[in-house]
């Protein structure tokens, strides 16, 4: 479908918007109606280029900028944020669906980074020790890489570039994002903010674009470090690639998030959670949880009420604040999610609800023609099933039954995926064992979405990971800085004559 109003959506590079000049573009729509709203430039190897020399050029003087200077920008642009929140969630309900209140959520989480990345003054702080041998000293401090790139997913984006480019550019980084085509709009928004709060040109810069930009970038010599989230065949290319072209990479790929459910959980608590970490955001979340995982008699307390609250989902446009659930971001992926329904069915799973007959928001003139789907609930499901064993990243919900804790650990510690996992129950000795047993990066007890705080870090294990640190928090400084050890003494405390052996403490 077409608009009549339709954007042109270019990149940001050196601190002033830069139309593209590859002549390559792709259409942005609205997922509730399926009009093309935007035409975003898809950038070429040399728009790249170009941006990453904006950024290297920013980098000397950023990073000889004192880090309590850093922080008084990243506060100016946190009262920034606060101010444009609603805006910023209004863009992201526009261009990916979701509805109003998940993206006021989603933006919420993003600003908890830029709050943790104002105390960089305090995140750099090196360790100092005194007369490690006589006359000597010896102290570390951490130093900015260079130019760094944020590559981002359509699913959050906001928050997700948050993960990166707050702590990247508070540590003296210069940075350049690659946003997906698919929602482009926040990026801009967010670069406009940064000028506003005094961020000087070149530090921030976007770059629009797909796979061509994301091989410009991982290929660009000048460019030190790589932080990616998506699916985890891309981030092991991402990994592979940036590895292969001496960067450091950080690579948050797929996942297959399970809940276990134990006969002694509050069954109405449980299903309300099951609901919204299902369907929330249509399922189009790495934290989604994608498996409930039923223990013993649990599955006949749980399955009749998930059925018929699966049948109440509110789904409207997003802009409707009763909405539970918007449309699907994409037609195609509309179309992948449907074939993993067919899929499941030919496989032999139970289909307690399709969400397939769900016919356009059922409030909203102008929404027939949208991307529009129903939550999916299955059930019997088993290992060896497609739907079970692959990312679906839809309102599609899978029940395993399983006899007992030990069954539903051995299940969920042999899947490829380790990212998140809940467990719900009343008992003590069931959550500490769960919690210390199972090989998955981000556990909840009772918490459906264990998404940690913005000083905890995010990431998983197993294939929902490649790199070694996790994004945001300590372990997000750690990988945007370099660690410097310095050894200092002076002459009045050398000794004469040369030593041929290896240095000791004396």
């Amino acid at each position: 479908m077409t608009s009549t109003a339709i954007t042109d959506i270019a990149h940001y590079i050196g601190g002033r918007i830069a139309a593209g000049t590859s002549g390559r573009t792709q259409d942005v729509f609205n997922p509730a109606t399926g009009a093309v709203t935007g035409r975003v430039a898809l950038a070429g190897v040399d728009e790249v280029a170009v941006a990453v020399a904006a950024a290297q050029a920013a980098f000397p003087k950023w990073a000889d900028t004192p880090p309590i200077r850093r922080a008084r920008v990243l506060f100016k642009f946190l009262e920034l944020l606060n101010v444009h929140k609603d805006e910023l969630a209004h863009m992201i309900t526009a261009e990916h669906g979701k509805v109003f209140t998940d993206a006021q959520g989603e933006v919420s989480r993003g600003i908890d980074i830029v709050e943790f990345a104002c105390g960089i003054p305090q995140l750099l702080k090196g360790d100092y020790t005194d007369q490690v041998s006589t006359g000597i000293d010896n102290w570390t401090l951490r130093q900015p890489l260079g130019v760094v790139a944020g590559i981002t997913p359509f699913n959050f984006p906001v928050m997700v570039p948050m993960w990166m480019f707050p702590v990247a550019i508070a540590a003296g980084n210069t940075f350049v994002l690659k946003p997906s085509p698919t929602d482009p709009t926040p990026s801009l928004f967010m670069a406009d903010l940064l000028r506003q709060a005094g961020l000087p040109d070149g530090v921030f810069n976007v770059v629009q674009g797909d796979k061509v930009a994301v091989d410009a970038l991982l290929e660009h010599p000048d460019v030190k470090a790589i932080s990616f989230v998506g699916s985890t065949p891309i981030a092991n290319y991402i990994y592979e690639t940036g590895a292969r072209h001496g960067k450091r990479v950080q690579a948050l790929g797929g996942a297959k998030n399970h809940m276990v459910v134990m006969p002694d959980a509050d069954i109405d608590q449980t299903v309300d959670a099951l609901i919204g970490a299902g369907y929330g955001s249509a399922g189009e979340r790495c934290m989604a949880i994608s498996v409930a995982v039923l223990v013993g008699d649990a599955g006949d307390k749980v399955i009749d009420k998930l059925v018929a609250r699966t049948h109440e989902l509110k789904v409207l446009n997003g802009t409707n604040l009763a909405a539970e659930m918007g449309p699907i971001v994409t037609r195609a992926a509309h179309q992948r999610i449907t074939g993993y329904i067919e899929t499941g069915e030919k496989e032999g799973a139970k289909l307690l609800v399709d969400g397939r007959g769900f016919q356009g928001a059922r409030a909203g003139a102008g929404c027939d023609n949208g991307f529009w789907m129903g939550g999916t609930l299955f059930d019997h499901v088993t290992p060896e099933m497609k739907i079970y064993k692959e990312e679906i990243f839809g309102p599609v919900l899978s029940c395993v039954r399983v006899p007992d804790l030990a069954s539903a650990i051995e299940l969920i510690n042999a899947h490829e995926f380790g990212n998140g996992v809940s467990c719900f129950t009343r008992d003590g000795n069931v959550a500490r064992e769960f919690s210390r047993r199972i090989q998955v990066g981000m556990v909840g007890i009772n918490v459906p979405i264990p998404v940690p705080m913005a000083w905890h870090g995010f990431g998983g294990w197993k294939k929902s990971l490649f790199g070694d640190m996790h994004a945001y928090g300590e372990e997000g400084v750690r990988f945007y800085t370099k660690q410097k050890s310095v050894m200092q003494r002076w002459p009045e405390s050398i000794g004469k004559g040369a030593e041929f052996v290896m240095p000791t403490a004396k």
